[in-house]
Formats: structure tokens, sequence, C-alpha cells
């Protein structure tokens, strides 16, 4: 495998990516209701890379950091036909010359995505499967005759959030504290599969992380972070906030979507309704409630994933 010459460190390997870290941290001063006076911030993790965004990277740094040292063969995981994950995942095996194969929930009749038309440009194997076998995905027999197809490869969990995933992502804490000089009130991001709550979250820091679910998965998704952070001693606050989903994963009613459309024109920020439009859109309803204390310090973590709206 070519990536057996590469220096198998996160750092190594974001700089062989070319990637633009820490990101930027900056005060944000929307025109919302805000009865409490908080203090806004974003996190620009959507500007890492052109490709590689967002919170992907984080997920994904120690893992291939694993891959490489380890020298496995090659990398299975999971995905659907716009996700975000297997896009930036593909382009960095890609570039380190790792094999991926990708199980992605999709039929053959169906129209290809950009996201599926890059991956295919970079040499990712793509196994179309129903969505009966994709439901198999977190189940231990599927997973384990998976890695009996593709013996010594590693298998990355949908969304990236393996035990692994966790080191990389608490580091946007440590990026959010030296930027800032102090440590947060809050620090907000979408939850879609668990992975950077549950980062966030085992930073250990008197930081309240709240996760804005993306999908319906009340219990579910609180059962994710904590299977997550089953391995790391954590004493942060932590709640997942399911008021903002709009009806489920991928859903965009026209509301939300007028509401990424005038983020772009009145506060220069590109947001799709996917992940961090629904973000910010439940931070805008938060603060106009009263919800977060006086004069907080609120860090809004921006995960990238403006691919997957092509």
């Amino acid at each position: 495998m070519k990536s057996q010459n590469i220096n198998p460190s996160p750092a190594a390997l974001a700089t062989d990516l070319k990637l633009s870290l820490p990101s930027p941290l900056h005060e944000f001063q929307p025109n919302w209701n805000n009865p409490n006076h908080c203090q806004l911030y974003i996190k620009r993790d959507d500007l890492i890379h052109g490709i590689i965004s967002g919170n992907k990277w984080r997920k994904l740094s120690h893992q291939l950091a694993h891959v490489v040292s380890q020298g496995y063969r090659g990398i299975v995981s999971f995905g659907g036909m716009h996700s975000n994950h297997l896009h930036a995942l593909s382009y960095c095996c890609y570039k380190l010359g790792i094999p991926l194969t990708a199980i992605v929930r999709g039929h053959s009749s169906a129209p290809s995505t950009p996201t599926m038309d890059d991956m295919r440009q970079w040499n990712t194997q793509i196994e179309l499967v129903d969505r009966l076998t994709y439901k198999m995905r977190s189940n231990h027999e599927y997973c384990r005759e998976l890695l009996q197809k593709f013996p010594d490869h590693h298998l990355i969990p949908e969304g990236g959030s393996h035990e692994l995933a966790i080191d990389g992502v608490s580091e946007i804490m440590d990026e959010i504290i030296i930027g800032l000089s102090h440590t947060p009130d809050y620090v907000i991001c979408p939850v879609g599969s668990g992975g950077t709550l549950a980062g966030l979250v085992s930073s250990n820091t008197s930081t309240h992380c709240l996760g804005i679910a993306v999908l319906k998965g009340e219990g579910y998704l609180e059962e994710a972070v904590s299977t997550l952070l089953t391995k790391n001693s954590c004493n942060s606050e932590w709640l997942i906030n399911h008021d903002y989903h709009f009806g489920g994963y991928g859903k965009r009613p026209d509301e939300l979507q007028t509401f990424c459309d005038e983020s772009l024109s009145s506060l220069n920020l590109r947001i799709e309704p996917t992940y961090s439009g629904k973000l910010f859109y439940a931070t805008r309803e938060l603060l106009a409630q009263g919800y977060f204390k006086k004069n907080s310090r609120i860090v809004l973590l921006h995960t990238g994933g403006l691919q997957g709206a092509r």
C-alpha cells in the first residue's frame, strides 16, 4: 500500500493533505433577538479544506493514522449517495493511496449524484445495497462478514463515528479555548451519528455541549453518544435538543430553506439545510426564548457539509 511510506501521525497527514488548521474562530453578530445578551462565535471547520470539510476530517484523522501505521490493506465504510463522510474519506484515501470500499444505500437504477461521481473519479469501489441490507450496517454479524470479504481492512461506521474519532474531535475544543483565551459557556453542534458531540464532551471542560438533532432519533442518538463515551471518563454536561429536525434527516421545508438562503446574503455565511442550517436556525430560536444564561459565551460549530447539497 502506497501509504506505508507516509508519516502516520494525524498532524503529518493533515500537512500532506494541505489542510488549514486550526480552523478560524470568528465573532458572530447576527440581527437576532437576543434578550440575554449572549456573545456568539462561529468555529469555521467548514474552511479546513475545499473537499475534506468540517467535522469529517476531525473524525477521520486518527482513524487514517491508525490505518497507515498498522498497514491495513484498505478501508470499508458506509453512507448514502450524498454522504459528506464518504466524500471526504474517498478524497483522503485517494490522496493517501488507501483502497476504499463504500457500502452505499441506493439502487443501480437510481441516477448518480455529484458525490458518487467524485468518489468514482477518486477510485473508490462503490457497492450499492438496498435499504434492508443497509440497515444491517451496525450489526456485528454483518460487519464480521464484510471483514471476511475484505480481510485486513479497517471498518469505519456511518458518519465516521468510531471510538478513534473522539481524540480528533476533542481537538476542536482545545482550539476554541486557545482562540477565545477562555472556556466558552456553550458549544453547539449538529448531531447526525453522535461522534462530533461525543468528541466535544470528551474534552472534560466546564463547557455545556449542546447537540441539535438533524434527524428523528430521540433516545437513539443519546445512546450513540454514550456508547462512544464509554471508554472516556467525561464530566462535561451535554444534551441533545430534538425540536429542530424539521421532520427528519434531509427534510428541508420552505421555512428552513429560506433561512439558509437568506443567511448567505444577510450574514455572508454559506449553510445548508441538512446540518448547519438546522444548527443556526435552532440557535436563533433558543436565543429568542432566553434558553441560554445571561451574557453566555456561545460557540457554534460549523461542520461543513455543503457539498452534500449540490
